[in-house]
């Protein structure tokens, strides 16, 4: 049993009990499987969409399931401790970082088109920020996007990208005007779109059964109704987006730490040394217990 955040009630209790029961059956038995492939089963999107995983903190009339950040961190350190494979869980939930832009700011026809089939899991989202001269200095990015009529011609390189290999649309940091931050705007991107492709598969030491990629676009004609919120506006938008985001991987990064933990003290209790279990030396309960002293003291800083 993990420990549980300040601001837990009764209804995220009963979140951590559904998404424990759907990781343990639907993740757990396949996990290591999963991870040395390099990626789990397309259909587990739309499993994880019959029990509202897909559709946490997202309004209900676009498919969602309702809830705030608050459900979404109880839920994202659920699935890592209960599915142990830190990959799965990754990939399954990045439509968190791909379509919040496209609720808070895009028109009623984009929700309609890329938010709910992504909801109910019948679709793949992904975010495309990190370029392969640059990252998290996001007002430096190079990918160029010149308005033509009633499209835009994008050109440049994605690289990092979560979901990327099989993502059926990209949300997609763009230069449409000068440079920093006031030129950047958001695409979205669709697979099959002339000019976009996935270069290749990264392999990575972590996260493995997380198909992540680089992406390449050669003058790749996008929609210019595909263009969330206002032209130039894009970078605020990356901004309030990373908010979230960055809760979200910290708390998947606390349910790590006590799944290592939890590894720990079983291997420690297994382990015989000098004719006794590791947990019989003072020096090894120490360590296990700081451990567990500075997960607390994460958990609370998360929550």
């Amino acid at each position: 049993m993990s420990g549980s955040y300040l601001f837990e009630t009764e209804e995220h209790q009963r979140l951590r009990e559904q998404i424990r029961r759907f990781a343990a059956a639907e993740i757990a038995p396949h996990a290591a499987e999963w991870e040395e492939a390099e990626e789990f089963p397309r259909e587990l999107y739309a499993r994880a969409a019959e029990v509202g995983l897909t559709g946490l903190g997202y309004p209900e009339e676009w498919g969602g399931a309702g809830g705030d950040l608050s459900h979404v961190t109880v839920a994202a350190e659920e699935m890592v401790l209960a599915g142990k494979s830190v990959g799965t869980a990754v990939g399954l939930g990045s439509h968190g970082i791909a379509i919040p832009p496209i609720v808070r700011l895009g028109t009623e026809e984009q929700k309609d088109r890329f938010v709910r089939p992504v909801l109910d899991g019948s679709c793949v989202a992904s975010l495309a920020i990190t370029e392969p001269g640059g990252g998290s200095d996001v007002a430096s990015l190079r990918t160029r996007a010149v308005r033509d009529g009633d499209h835009f011609i994008v050109n440049g390189a994605k690289t990092f990208i979560t979901s990327g290999c099989r993502a059926d649309f990209v949300t997609t940091a763009v230069r449409t005007g000068g440079p920093q931050h006031g030129g950047i705007s958001l695409l979205i991107i669709e697979r099959g779109t002339p000019g976009f492709s996935v270069s290749r598969k990264l392999h990575k030491t972590g996260w493995w059964a997380s198909d992540t990629a680089e992406l390449s676009f050669e003058d790749c004609h996008v929609p210019v109704d595909n263009l969330v919120g206002d032209e130039n506006a894009g970078f605020l938008a990356i901004m309030m987006n990373f908010v979230g985001e960055r809760v979200g991987l910290a708390a998947q990064c606390v349910a790590i730490a006590e799944l290592a933990h939890r590894e720990s003290v079983a291997y420690a209790r297994e382990r015989e040394a000098f004719g006794r279990p590791l947990t019989g030396f003072q020096v090894t309960r120490h360590k296990l217990a700081d451990m567990a002293t500075r997960i607390a003291a994460a958990r609370a800083l998360t929550g």
